[in-house]
């Protein structure tokens, strides 16, 4: 390493620490975290990553495909019980390869998906659903922007479930906070002004806010960087909605988290305890499922916290460090 690198990250340590240490500390016990998973067979590492017996979230996608599969889904809820482990289920369609998109779902399927997840013992009071995925991205609502007609579906699957079962805790599906106004995409706020005057009373039909706050550009900010685009971005969000609807909505951060890399790794233990201090313990943060438990091999790889072979990666070492780090703080 060239004596100006290390001048530079000298310097940048300092800088960090200084505001690690002044910041006030908010008291909190780091049960909020959880994590984000893609298959029902994942929660065996499970504990391998949380290793005290806390009660903690795990958000995974249910998709139309899943209908045919009662006994798989039934034995996952009833290993989370076992494991004190609460599903976050998101709604999920069907890839279409033709229009290279998430297929637009119809009342039917939300039907559909309602009687089947009603049929499943959840062992639970709380049955949390979110209402399908970054739906200012055109890649994941039938190749279109088009919040009028989420509005309509997310106002229906709201209905719909609460109806069918008052336990059913409804969040929206969230915002790429880092998406600009283009042809495929639209910008967070401005997708949500559409929303709100598409209906200004949308917001009342769900019981929890749902947050993707990522550390941007590229997945690899300093979480002491502030902005929408950075792992604050809830916090944007829950203003905007206090803001337009006077309500203090409570959120659930279903993805986060840094993208591996020589650079990123370096500071990595640092960044998850000074989130666990100073961000995810705000109060209004009732989970946070960082992004992803297993998505190695594939484009995830680099969040991924086993490897193609189920080995550890940096990213359990360093969330498990900063929690032991952080339970040891005097507040």
């Amino acid at each position: 390493m060239c004596f100006r690198n290390i001048i530079k990250k000298t310097i940048y340590l300092s800088i960090f620490f200084l505001v690690f240490f002044v910041a006030k500390a908010q008291a909190a016990d780091g049960r909020a975290m959880g994590i984000h998973i893609l298959h029902t067979g994942e929660l065996d590492k499970f504990r391998q990553i949380y290793l005290d017996e806390e009660w903690r979230f795990v958000t995974i996608p249910f998709t139309l495909d899943d209908l045919e599969k009662y006994s798989q889904w039934q034995k996952f809820f009833d290993e989370a019980y076992k494991l004190r482990v609460i599903p976050i289920l998101r709604l999920t369609t069907r890839f279409d390869p033709k229009i290279n998109a998430w297929i637009i779902p119809s009342r039917k399927n939300i039907i559909d998906m309602s009687n089947f997840l009603s049929r499943l013992d959840w062992h639970q009071n709380e049955k949390f659903i979110i209402v399908f995925n970054e739906v200012n991205h055109a890649s994941e609502w039938g190749g279109k922007i088009d919040p009028l007609l989420y509005g309509s579906i997310l106002k229906f699957t709201s209905n719909w479930f609460h109806s069918e079962n008052y336990t059913y805790r409804i969040l929206p599906a969230a915002m790429d906070l880092a998406a600009n106004n283009s042809v495929n995409t639209r910008e967070a706020f401005s997708y949500l002004q559409s929303l709100y005057d598409f209906d200004n009373h949308i917001f009342d039909n769900i019981d929890y806010w749902n947050s993707h706050s990522y550390p941007n550009p590229d997945f690899a900010a300093s979480p002491v960087k502030t902005g929408q685009n950075s792992i604050h971005g809830f916090t944007y969000e829950l203003n905007w909605l206090k803001n337009k609807t006077g309500k203090d909505f409570n959120v659930f951060i279903t993805e986060t988290g840094w993208a591996s890399s020589y650079l990123t790794n370096y500071y990595l233990d640092d960044y998850y305890l000074y989130a666990l201090q100073h961000i995810w313990s705000d109060d209004r943060v009732k989970a946070v499922t960082p992004f992803l438990m297993k998505g190695s091999p594939g484009p995830f790889a680099s969040f991924s916290f086993f490897d193609a072979s189920d080995n550890p990666t940096v990213q359990l070492f360093s969330l498990q460090k900063a929690l032991k780090s952080f339970e040891n703080l005097e507040f």
